[in-house]
């Protein structure tokens, strides 16, 4: 696949900083952030932390260069993306949490919504499965991470079905590592860019790029 930076439409020659079992977490990060918020993040984050998911959001690195082009590489880098939303939220953070979804679900993400009982969802997300906050919250959350780990299974028995497109096949097990960090799909990916003898490549063409992840 090739990705297009946002800020200019050029399309990334570099390589990316892949993060297994890691979570991006899209909500409101600026002072003050509203006390149910805070509340949610908290039980989520202690969830996540259980499960050995690494948690990052668009604060957690500093680059010193535009704020979008590093959220949009962080985003590429995680397997799962889960936003927090309420009506405390401005309509303003409200579109950037939902323009940051978009973005993960463009590129194959997983994601989840989880919300305040009375909080509307944009019309686009409205067939959207989500979470509300409510008594049965950390057991839907559990229930969740368990579907969610289970499809690096079914990413890679995807990637023995289209085993003729050694590409495809590849950026699947891509998908199953990131999403179990289990070294077992990467040495699997390995074999399988072996096996296509596309090592002549450009070190910055799309297969190289693709591959990046299986050969460091």
């Amino acid at each position: 696949m090739i990705f297009y930076r946002p800020t200019d439409g050029d399309p990334l020659t570099g390589r990316i900083d892949y993060r297994p079992r890691t979570c991006f977490i899209m909500t409101k990060l600026g002072h003050p952030v509203p006390s149910e918020i805070d509340r949610i993040r908290s039980k989520l984050v202690t969830v996540l932390n259980r499960k050995n998911i690494n948690i990052i959001d668009a604060n957690s690195i500093v680059t010193g260069k535009d704020f979008l082009l590093k959220i949009w590489q962080i985003l590429l880098s995680a397997p799962l993306g889960i936003a927090i939303i309420s009506n405390d939220i401005s309509q303003q953070t409200a579109a950037n949490i939902f323009y940051e979804m978009g973005f993960m679900q463009a590129y194959g993400k997983e994601t989840l919504i989880i919300k305040t009982i009375d909080t509307k969802i944009p019309s686009d997300f409205i067939r959207t499965e989500y979470i509300e906050y409510k008594d049965d919250f950390q057991e839907k959350i559990e229930n969740y991470l368990e579907n969610f780990f289970n499809l690096a299974q079914h990413y890679d028995f995807m990637s023995e079905v289209v085993e003729k497109n050694p590409l495809l096949s590849i950026d699947f097990l891509k998908r199953a590592w990131l999403i179990s960090g289990e070294e077992a799909f990467r040495q699997k990916a390995r074999k399988i860019f072996q096996e296509a003898a596309i090592e002549g490549r450009a070190k910055n063409s799309v297969e190289m790029l693709l591959v990046d992840f299986c050969l460091t």
